[in-house]
């Protein structure tokens, strides 16, 4: 047990770097639980974009359709290409094995990864995308190197570029990635496009915690139950004890 704690001691003092993660700036996200018209998009996005290879398996279809005011019929209609019945999770439509075959790695379920990594990360993630020739897949990512994962929003977002400029350390000159640039323009533009991942992030976010909105909004009137609760304690005990003192 001594050991087990020692480890994980040790392992939080480790640099990000170290597991393949940079220390890129993180953008907010300015995600809103709340906003229901932007989780509606975000599903509409996360089907039609991160379903195809990712899965969501611990995610009801009717479940979201409930929480987002999406009738079962329009569910079916307009979210549920791989078939299936709304009470079945969201499953990837890519088998497991072709997905190891195509990518050296399964891709990883998505159903807390906003949990696990933070809306900040996804959200700069998912516009750190740049040309990288060295790559399989001819790009690279500056929040996570090397990163296995396509950038399957180029159409959107076009290529961008990455910024060089030399270092000087120990009088040794290295190349270091300062920024983006634009390179090859997308559909969308620069503000659109963040808008369309601000949405997904927004639904990833959500589908890690279904219940955060009414457990949030719920918070705020337990703390002010426990305030008025705490006054009428004070004055109750003021009430006993004025006689002694």
């Amino acid at each position: 047990m001594l050991i087990k704690k020692i480890f994980l001691a040790a392992m939080m003092l480790v640099p990000a770097a170290a597991f393949g993660e940079s220390a890129a700036h993180l953008d907010h996200a300015g995600t809103d639980i709340n906003n229901q018209a932007s989780l509606q998009r975000g599903a509409r996005n996360f089907v039609n974009y991160c379903l195809g290879c990712h899965s969501a398996k611990y995610v009801r279809w009717n479940r979201v359709g409930a929480d987002l005011g999406i009738s079962e019929e329009d569910l079916q209609q307009n979210l549920m290409f791989t078939g299936g019945k709304p009470f079945d999770t969201m499953q990837s439509a890519m088998p497991h094995a072709q997905a190891i075959e195509w990518f050296g790695v399964a891709p990883p379920d998505l159903s807390l990864i906003a949990r696990s990594r933070g809306v900040d990360y996804l959200y700069t993630f998912l516009r750190s995308f740049y040309a990288d020739a060295s790559r399989p897949n001819g790009v690279n990512n500056l929040v996570l190197p090397n990163a296995a994962m396509p950038h399957v929003l180029a159409d959107l977002q076009g290529v961008r570029t990455a910024r060089i400029e030399l270092v000087t350390h120990d009088g040794q000159a290295t190349p270091h990635i300062v920024g983006l640039a634009d390179g090859a323009p997308g559909t969308l533009s620069a503000e659109e496009y963040d808008s369309f991942v601000r949405d997904t992030v927004n639904f990833l976010d959500y589908i890690g915690e279904p219940v955060k909105a009414k457990r949030q909004s719920m918070g705020i009137w337990v703390v002010l139950f426990l305030m008025v609760f705490w006054l009428f304690t004070y004055l109750l005990k003021k009430e006993y004890w004025k006689d002694i003192h």
